[in-house]
């Protein structure tokens, strides 16, 4: 399995999006109006597309979506802690905390399908619709605290998490888009992942030095180091013990591990910028987490196979 080749596409993409924001001559409204219209339309139409049209039927799949839940719920409070184990900058925390605990659900439905073929796909899309509203209010909560308006009042706003909970009820009532609506739904959705991580990359910055000040530089640093272990060890990790705890089946296991060991979401970056965080610290964040997980994704998946 050529995980290297599954994540090739999005850094190139990333790298793309630096070197048109540097190059291009582009202003900065440009890229302002591109993320608004990614966090806006094109992430929530796919998530409200792929969830709507995935079959939620939990039965055979509840344990796997239930350890799934629980890393989650791990890397969240995990995440959290950082704040006052390294006594993190307020901004930089708000921000990246859910670098901690989210995923790339791109690379995820790919590798999954690799792994399990149809079956595979259809467990991996299960999980995702449980596991995205959590990771989202898991996502917005620092951002809102830091930010002072609210969490209620900004999950209720909170276009990804609007479509996700559409998306879960349009399923379970069995809601049916006309087909020229679902088209028009699904092409907003497809050009999500190639606009979003061109946007990640023109808000990418390689140097950790996000403010002048040496104290707040180091706490930079520490979070990259937290957060990053924390998505790409502590999780699968965690992931890894329950699913032979539990003797959950070989291919369930693998698509469990695998998904706990993804890189964070690449629409965190786009969350941060616009709820007022800290974008370039996220960017980085996200560039690290992708090129980590290189190295800690292969190892995961031998371990459970």
């Amino acid at each position: 399995m050529n995980t290297i080749a599954l994540l090739y596409p999005a850094l190139a993409l990333i790298a793309f999006g630096f070197a048109l924001r540097r190059w291009a001559g582009w202003e900065t409204a440009f890229w302002s109006g591109l993320e608004r219209m990614v966090y806006f339309v094109l992430f929530p139409a796919l998530l409200f597309n792929s969830i709507l049209r995935t079959p939620l039927t939990i039965g055979s799949a509840a344990p796997a979506v239930s350890i799934t839940l629980t890393a989650v719920l791990l890397g969240i409070a995990l995440s959290y802690a950082a704040r006052r184990v390294l006594r993190a900058p307020a901004k930089q925390f708000a921000s990246g905390a859910q670098c901690g605990f989210r995923f790339n659900s791109y690379v995820a439905l790919a590798l999954s399908q690799r792994i399990g073929g149809e079956p595979g796909l259809a467990l991996c899309a299960v999980i995702i619709g449980f596991v995205v509203p959590l990771a989202n209010v898991g996502a917005v909560y620092p951002l809102a605290r830091h930010a002072g308006t609210g969490l209620l009042r900004e999950l209720i706003r909170n276009p990804l998490i609007i479509a996700t909970v559409s998306g879960l009820l349009g399923n379970i009532i069995g809601l049916e888009l006309p087909q020229v609506v679902a088209a028009t739904v699904s092409r907003l959705g497809s050009a999500a992942l190639a606009l979003g991580l061109l946007a990640v990359g023109a808000g990418l910055s390689f140097s950790d030095s996000f403010e002048p000040d040496q104290s707040i530089r180091r706490g930079t640093r520490a979070l990259t180091v937290w957060f990053t272990a924390v998505k790409l060890l502590a999780m699968p990790a965690f992931a890894l013990l329950l699913v032979r705890t539990l003797g959950l089946d070989s291919a369930a296991a693998q698509i469990v591990v695998m998904f706990t060991a993804m890189p964070t979401a690449s629409s965190a970056y786009i969350l941060a910028t616009r709820m007022g965080g800290d974008g370039p610290f996220v960017a980085f964040l996200i560039s690290v987490s992708m090129l980590a997980s290189l190295l800690t994704l292969p190892i995961w998946l031998s371990l459970v196979h």
